[in-house]
């Protein structure tokens, strides 16, 4: 099996979800308490081992490109006031030269369209997609649970959570037909079953082990719902060729696309941090009490 070197970040999408804040700002870019959502991704990304991001961009995203790149002025300024504590908090998630990419996704065809743009820079080997409207707070990370598990069976791998079984008809599941532990061989994915009819309640999260014939099916594949080219759709006819696996990753998943799950996000994310940890618990726990927020 090869080694999976390189991951596919589409961060062109409109975010449309939480207007207005994404009029001006790009939706990754949105803080989640002191950095912005994809700085976890991508953190992630590199926790696993990857070598190299590939960002699938669009307009109005050069706040990103700027995010990842060394900012010598401000650098400079910290360095002159000795604040060497942020200065080297800034330099630490800095990915190292020659590990990113960025193309272009010149007009919102869907997300199998923004992973068929990365197709020159991922090559012929398999590779990582993480949707950074979802963060996973997991220790070790999310993608790194998913390298465990293909190490071990290879081929394609889904991060797949347990969801209440009469919410299935909200989410797209697998069909699983084997299971090992935590990991699923599966036969299909269905999107948003009726409770009754679900194959099982294992809902499809934003991180992918995928092999790279699914290339072949993005190019030819034919816009599916709300008109846009699939990725699901391309990876149901590569599961015809390839097998596949789900992971029931440990940890919470936290969809920042929208406005209720962005809230919970930075909540979650307060409450465990080292410097405002304890304050953001007692801040939550207080107004849980108010009178208008009980009952």
């Amino acid at each position: 099996m090869k080694t999976i070197r390189k991951a596919v970040l589409p961060v062109a999408g409109f975010g449309t979800r939480v207007l207005p804040a994404t009029k001006s700002i790009p939706k990754e870019m949105l803080p989640v308490v002191d950095r912005p959502a994809l700085q976890y991704v991508v953190d992630e990304a590199f926790e696993a081992g990857i070598e190299h991001i590939v960002f699938v961009t669009g307009r109005n995203k050069g706040a990103i490109e700027d995010y990842f790149d060394r900012a010598y002025e401000l650098e400079a300024t910290l360095h002159q006031k000795n604040k060497r504590g942020i200065l080297e908090l800034l330099q630490k998630g800095l990915p190292g030269p020659g590990t990113t990419s960025f193309v272009r996704q010149q007009s919102p065809q869907g997300l199998g369209h923004a992973v068929w743009c990365a197709r020159d820079v991922i090559g012929d080997e398999p590779f990582a997609v993480l949707l950074p409207d979802v963060l996973v707070k997991s220790e070790p990370g999310c993608l790194k649970q998913m390298m465990r598990a293909y190490d071990k069976k290879g081929g394609n791998i889904i991060a797949v959570n347990p969801v209440p079984k009469d919410q299935t008809d909200k989410y797209g599941v697998i069909a699983p037909v084997s299971q090992d532990g935590n990991i699923y061989k599966m036969s299909a994915m269905v999107e948003k079953p009726d409770p009754a009819d679900a194959p099982s309640n294992l809902s499809i999260t934003g991180r992918y082990i995928l092999q790279p014939e699914i290339f072949k099916f993005l190019e030819d594949q034919k816009p599916g719902a709300g008109n846009e080219i699939q990725l699901t759709d391309a990876m149901a006819k590569l599961m015809d060729v390839s097998t596949f696996h789900a992971l029931e990753f440990e940890g919470e998943a936290h969809d920042c696309g929208s406005k209720l799950g962005y809230f919970k996000a930075v909540c979650a994310y307060a409450v465990d941090h080292d410097e405002i940890g304890e304050d953001a618990r007692g801040l939550i726990k207080g107004l849980c009490l108010l009178p208008e927020y009980q009952g």
